[in-house]
């Protein structure tokens, strides 16, 4: 089974954004809230290809319409016929008024922090990227940073910070999303803080956190491979490892908002220490410092303790490449341990797909032939296909938009869905 390599991400390839298949839940949804996000997914649509394909009357669906033209949601634009240039009355359809709201989503981490604008209907209009070193920030030098990035991405843009309607935010470590609570997070120093809550006091705008990979998986669903699925995995090779999961085309986050950790799944009992705390977990084995750990050990890198992990791998890289043995040794160990990580995910959850994304997914020898023989014959045999492996080694931006677009669907639910304290939100703005 050899993995598809996506090295850039074109979120514009297909019109529109968000899941493309509806889940089962969403005829509980309010019509107006079906149809918007009908529209938006399809970018541009007709009025009785909406009736069709939520299965209800032209007539609902007219009202339903009229009623968010009338909010400044959606607008009427014309789609010309094909083939028929010139001849008769232009075909009308229906799209997102993109200028409606505008929202940016911003990702934390440990070497660079990533900021986009989106409008309404999904268009990225600017994005930034800081550098930083790597270090545990304290709250108010977090909250500063975040402040000083987002000023910069609006500057690009072209707008006031003031015409943004949401932030998205997305940090590494154990984020309660619905609480907006930071458990633990490698980019900051103090633990269980409500971010989301103290972001949105310090920057005036409402502010939506949640786990970094989490946000990858949620850009997938709303701007990549995975807008046409139902369940999908995604597991993201950086400075550490994780997951998300996405079922019935919903992100699975867990009773307390704190699953799909599967960077911290143990692969060895009092194995090596992961930055967690704990001992034995899989990104102790396969994230960036464990493969520089065991560069510096293995090739007596003793006196490269002041380089950065990104020069120290890249280093390693070029060593593997150029044949040696004990370099090639250290990626060969972290794929096997990958191929541990990727079988438990087929076990439990049997994913139509799984996107490998991440930084490290540049280094090819993790996801080698040989690695991936060995996640089949871990896997359970079940005589049915196993699924198909993707790369996108996207980089940062990604995350950011992934970010964002947890940022819309709250403005959305706030709007649409009759969530009061999204209304409240929304209308502070």
């Amino acid at each position: 089974m050899m993995p598809q390599l996506h090295d850039s991400f074109a979120p514009n390839a297909v019109p529109g954004c968000g899941p493309l298949i509806p889940a089962l839940s969403d005829a509980l949804r309010p019509l107006r809230q079906q149809i918007f996000e009908r529209v938006r997914a399809a970018g541009q649509i007709a009025r009785v290809q909406v009736a069709k394909e939520l299965g209800v009357s032209p007539a609902s669906v007219t009202t339903g319409v009229s009623e968010l033209i009338d909010a400044g949601l959606l607008e009427e634009v014309i789609a010309p016929r094909e083939g028929e240039a010139g001849r008769g009355r232009p075909a009308v359809a229906l799209g997102v008024r993109a200028c409606a709201h505008y929202v940016a989503g911003m990702k934390l981490s440990d070497r660079e922090h990533t900021a986009v604008i989106v409008d309404f209907a999904g268009n990225v209009i600017a994005n930034e990227v800081v550098q930083r070193t790597p270090s545990a920030m304290a709250l108010p030098q977090l909250l500063a940073a975040m402040e000083t990035l987002l000023d910069k991405v609006c500057a690009k843009a072209g707008i006031n910070r003031t015409e943004l309607t949401a932030l998205g935010l997305g940090v590494p470590g154990f984020v309660d999303s619905g609480a907006g609570q930071v458990m633990w997070s490698s980019v900051m120093a103090e633990r269980g803080l409500n971010l989301a809550a103290l972001a949105t006091a310090h920057l005036g705008l409402a502010v939506h956190i949640d786990n970094d990979a989490n946000l990858v998986t949620l850009a997938e669903l709303w701007f990549g491979a995975g807008r046409g699925l139902s369940d999908f995995a995604v597991v993201t090779i950086e400075h550490g490892v994780g997951m998300g999961v996405v079922v019935n085309h919903r992100i699975y986050r867990g009773a307390h908002g704190l699953g799909m950790e599967l960077g911290h799944t143990k692969v060895q009992l009092d194995g090596a220490l992961c930055r967690c705390g704990q001992r034995g977990c899989l990104e102790a084995y396969v994230a960036d410092y464990a493969l520089a750990r065991e560069a510096s050990t293995a090739l007596n890198w003793v006196g490269k303790d002041g380089q950065s992990i990104n020069v120290l791998l890249e280093s390693l890289y070029d060593h593997a490449k150029a044949g040696n043995a004990a370099a090639r040794s250290i990626f060969r160990r972290a794929g096997r341990y990958l191929a541990v990580g990727l079988s438990n995910v087929v076990n439990l959850f049997d994913p139509s797909l799984i996107i490998l994304s991440g930084e490290r997914m540049r280094y090819d020898y993790l996801y080698a032939a040989d690695t991936l023989a060995e996640m089949e014959n871990l896997a359970i045999a079940t005589g049915r296909p196993l699924p198909p492996i993707e790369i996108h080694a996207w980089g940062d931006l990604l995350w950011a938009q992934g970010a964002a677009a947890l940022a819309l669907s709250a403005v959305t639910e706030g709007l649409l869905a009759g969530n009061r304290d999204g209304q409240r939100e929304v209308a502070a703005q």
